[in-house]
């Protein structure tokens, strides 16, 4: 089969797409015939060698894909031959084939189409984790989700209003993108590069500040985030994509009775895979439902891994970006 790999640390020149011996399911492990995978803004941190717990070259990237199950290892229960799903593979997803545990592989409800379902299980677990999960959301609570234009920021500000949020704001770094993060739902946009957010937060909320704010970015934007936090308020810290650390001290959070979480989806596939499993159905309901809708802006052949990843690293990508062997 074909697969890419990254053949050392560094920019797409790495990503090499190869021959391989195409994987077996052992005991307790489905094999899947890849229709489409997911390209996520951890699979550029893990080829530059600043993913958390990534791997070491060469190795195949990629985290989520959608297709249909050819074998089925032995003591398997509750999946078979044919069906459609969506996993969290072992050993990567940039290929034709993959294998996985069925702890993280999720039968499709009808009417999920391939694409929505390749773009399902990274963004819309953690969209619905860090509101739900981490945020404690409840309803009527104002959320601010920063990169909302990115594949977790569209679904996010989707799934906090199907939770109740009473006010949503965006931030986008690119006015070009305002319009589809305010389609989705966002009471108000703010552009990061150009406006004061911790300002535009508090007036939007009329001095109180935001309960929930989601941020993937860190850095200045984490400073910002801290300023608009409201009393009570939960600030999820989810990454980094700016590539600089937030920094805080702890007399910014117990005066004001906040909170500072940490979430990742991959520390959950890895230690506590069962608990996706609520958030991954839930939203595969709402997609089922017509309720939920996922942004995938570009599809690109397997073998143009290096085009899709340079397409995000470039900030052009809204939503999400696919791989389609």
């Amino acid at each position: 089969m074909r697969a890419v790999f990254v053949t050392g640390f560094g920019g797409t020149e790495v990503l090499r797409v190869q021959e391989t011996e195409a994987p077996r399911p052992g005991p307790g492990q489905v094999l899947i015939q890849v229709a489409a995978t997911g390209v996520n803004f951890a699979d550029i941190l893990a080829r530059q060698g600043r993913y958390h717990g990534g791997a070491q070259p060469p190795f195949i990237p990629g985290l989520d894909v959608a297709g249909t199950i050819t074998a089925v290892g032995e003591g398997v229960t509750g999946l078979r031959v044919g069906q459609r799903v969506a996993a969290f593979p072992e050993g990567g997803s940039y290929a034709e084939q993959v294998v996985a545990d069925p702890v993280l592989v999720y039968p499709l409800p009808d009417g999920v189409d391939w694409d929505t379902a390749a773009a399902f299980p990274t963004v819309g677990v953690t969209a619905y984790n860090v509101l739900a999960l981490a945020g404690r959301l409840t309803p009527g609570e104002a959320v601010v989700v920063h990169a909302a234009a990115g594949g977790v920021g569209t679904t996010a500000v989707q799934v906090a209003r199907l939770l109740g949020a009473g006010r949503v704001v965006g931030t986008v770094g690119d006015d070009a993108k305002a319009g589809v993060v305010r389609e989705l739902g966002a009471d108000a946009v703010i552009n990061y590069r150009r406006e004061p957010v911790a300002d535009r937060v508090l007036e939007l909320t009329d001095g109180k500040g935001a309960d929930v704010i989601l941020d993937s970015v860190a850095g200045e934007l984490f400073q910002q985030s801290l300023r608009c936090l409201a009393p009570f308020g939960r600030l999820v810290v989810f990454g980094q994509a700016s590539g600089q650390p937030g920094t805080a001290s702890s007399g910014d959070f117990y005066p004001r009775n906040q909170a500072l979480v940490g979430y990742s989806t991959g520390s959950y596939r890895r230690l506590r895979p069962t608990a996706l499993r609520p958030a991954a159905e839930k939203v595969l309901n709402w997609l089922a439902e017509g309720r939920l809708r996922l942004v995938v802006s570009r599809r690109y052949p397997l073998v143009e891994a290096a085009a899709a990843q340079r397409w995000i690293e470039q900030r052009h990508s809204t939503g999400k970006v696919l791989l389609v062997p």
